[in-house]
């Protein structure tokens, strides 16, 4: 992951600051990334006596996809006697087609004219074998009643965000509806894949999975139209 975001041609420009250099700001934890550094520097997992946060580590190391960290504390945790996460899959698929939508706006007391817009709907399948993780999922996009989801170990979402152009009533007589992330306080409109998919990611890497493949372009992540996530 680090090699991704450093490759040559990756527009991932500095921040610049006043002295006239720049610094690349990684939305991780800072404390956990000093023994990720330290890993890669001495090739070894050194952690200070009675660290007790390596569920934490692990999670930041597969994030990065540095996989010697990963069974390193895998070695660890079965050495202290911690048991390892159960194997599971989870498999992410998402595709979007575009809808044109056709409507009378007001444009005055006795004036109605046509108008279209295009409307993006959204179709995603989510397939996870950790029951666990799928609940997570679930309550992550707000559906903690099954209202969407098919049950077993398949999951099903379907949303179209409102362009500005649509009037709200005609969005409803539609039939269409969006899809929030986050609890109280942090609600999150999902607007496109990308948004989706980050969400996938996050809840993924908080249960112990790492990305096994991306379809069609494994340098566009947050663009593809599937990822794979697999536990060991």
């Amino acid at each position: 992951m680090l090699g991704a975001m450093f490759r040559a041609g990756t527009p991932m420009p500095p921040n610049l600051n006043p002295q006239g250099g720049g610094h690349y700001f990684i939305d991780r934890d800072g404390k956990a990334f000093r023994h990720i550094l330290n890993f890669l520097r001495l090739g070894r997992l050194d952690l200070p006596r009675g660290y007790g946060e390596t569920a934490l580590l692990r999670a930041e190391a597969d994030f990065y996809q540095i996989r010697p960290l990963l069974d390193a504390l895998r070695e660890l945790e079965a050495s202290r006697g911690t048991p390892a996460p159960t194997a599971a899959l989870l498999h992410a698929d998402v595709d979007a087609s575009p809808r044109l939508v056709h409507f009378s706006a007001r444009r005055g007391p006795h004036h109605y004219e046509l108008s279209s817009v295009q409307v993006d709907t959204f179709r995603a399948n989510l397939f996870c074998t950790d029951p666990d993780c799928l609940g997570a999922l679930r309550a992550r996009f707000g559906v903690a009643s099954g209202d969407r989801a098919e049950g077993g170990p398949h999951f099903h979402l379907e949303w179209a965000p409102r362009p500005v152009e649509l009037p709200e009533v005609e969005y409803g007589r539609l039939g269409l509806q969006p899809l929030w992330t986050g609890g109280p306080g942090e609600r999150r409109e999902v607007v496109g894949t990308p948004s989706f998919l980050e969400e996938v990611l996050r809840v993924a890497l908080e249960h112990g999975f790492r990305l096994d493949s991306v379809f069609p372009d494994p340098e566009d992540l947050l663009n593809s139209r599937s990822l794979r996530f697999v536990r060991h």
